[in-house]
């Protein structure tokens, strides 16, 4: 089994606007003060690859540590599409797609509402896509709340370079931040 990985370097990766770039520094290095190294770093939980929990636009929304893992872990459809996706768009993409779907946009694709409610409508549990966010500024935040509101994760900032369209295993599981809105990811596909 191949296993491709989709996840972008985290302190290389694109970064949203003006959040903070992640950073990191040698707490102890191999030398005469220590016989190990120990680094110490610092991010948001949106750097590089990262899923978003409904507690990134809800006050009381569930945290990543409370988001249901299996929706992190299955079966996915990877297709390659740019521009603003449509809830028409969706509706013809759906029935070939799985309950994960990932977009390859080339990082130039994003959701208009209107896809975002088809994608809600059919049950898909986590959508991901190659750009730093879901979608375009001035529907940034209608489309998170959309998803989020009906327990929808939002993978972003995925690297598909390469990656052919298709059917996969994803695992993309966050990390155990307990009280946080987000987490980054290892994101993986596993394929023929």
């Amino acid at each position: 089994m191949k296993i491709i990985d989709i996840s972008r370097e985290t302190f290389t990766a694109p970064n949203y606007d003006d959040d903070p770039q992640p950073k990191y520094k040698w707490f102890r290095k191999i030398g005469k003060s220590s016989e190990y190294n120990l680094s110490v770093f610092g991010m948001t939980p949106h750097s590089g690859t990262h899923i978003d929990a409904p507690l990134h636009y809800f006050e009381n929304g569930e945290s990543i540590d409370k988001c249901p893992l299996e929706k992190c872990y299955g079966s996915c459809t990877v297709v390659s599409i740019t521009g603003i996706l449509t809830g028409e768009d969706m509706d013809k993409l759906l029935p070939y797609c799985k309950k994960r779907l990932l977009i390859h946009g080339k990082g130039k694709a994003s959701l208009e509402l209107s896809a975002a409610r088809v994608l809600t409508d059919n049950g898909i549990v986590l959508v991901g896509i190659d750009a730093v966010s879901i979608s375009f500024r001035e529907q940034e935040e209608e489309v998170h709340k959309e998803l989020l509101s009906k327990g929808t994760l939002i993978l972003e900032n995925l690297n598909l370079d390469g990656v052919q369209d298709g059917n996969y295993i994803l695992s993309a599981l966050p990390l155990k931040l307990g009280g946080m809105e987000a987490s980054p990811v290892r994101a993986v596909l596993l394929g023929k």
